[in-house]
């Protein structure tokens, strides 16, 4: 008798959203490094709700297609840093984790879409590199195809905790400016929202394959 292959799982980590005392607590920027920063900075002011509706779309859409999905965080709190959530994502053995954020700026005039994904270091990232990068690039396309954002490409990071601890193709998607009022406003609508994940879930749908 055949087994059958259980559908790929989708890790979606909604950025943010930790209270304060925990947030400035210090942890390790990768294994075995003596770096640390903050388990989070609190982002951008409105950053963590929206980073959460758009989380739970993109969960109904990835869902209503036959992926499993867990998430990080289902509730506006969190109680843990960027180590805990990709210890998450890895303990789950997930094809894929999406970290939804929104960015912040000096600059109000800024605006658009980016996707981060980690750098290459050996002995943190050289094993999720390449797939990493290419799940970057279809995101990154789908989303800014659903939305008509400006499309400002993808980024390599090699400073971002969730990254390095992770053992499992990593994106982070900075869905828009909250600091851009005309963008804040997009970001917060319901309308807006569906279209990011759309493209979330299109992206992720394009890496992972049927």
């Amino acid at each position: 008798m055949l087994a059958i292959t259980p559908p790929p799982r989708v890790c979606l980590d909604p950025g943010h959203g930790t209270a304060p005392v925990i947030g400035r607590q210090l942890e390790p920027i990768g294994p075995g490094s003596s770096q640390r920063k903050i388990k989070d900075g609190g982002g951008a002011p409105g950053e963590a709700s929206v980073a959460l509706a758009i989380a739970q779309r993109t969960r109904a859409l990835l869902e209503r297609d036959g992926y499993r999905v867990a998430m990080t965080r289902t509730a506006p709190g969190y109680a843990g840093g960027n180590i805990a959530r990709a210890r998450f994502c890895n303990l789950r053995h997930a094809a894929l984790m999406v970290r939804i954020h929104a960015d912040g700026s000096a600059d109000s005039s800024r605006h658009g879409v980016h996707t981060l994904y980690p750098a290459f270091r050996r002995g943190w990232t050289d094993d999720i590199y390449a797939s990493s990068r290419r799940a970057a690039g279809k995101v990154q396309a789908e989303v800014v195809r659903q939305t008509g954002a400006r499309n400002l490409g993808l980024v390599p990071r090699s400073d971002l905790t969730g990254f390095n601890w992770a053992n499992v193709p990593a994106i982070l998607v900075e869905t828009g400016f909250m600091t851009n009022p005309r963008e804040r406003r997009l970001l917060e609508s319901n309308a807006y929202q569906l279209k990011v994940a759309r493209g979330l879930a299109a992206g992720a749908k394009a890496f992972l394959g049927p």
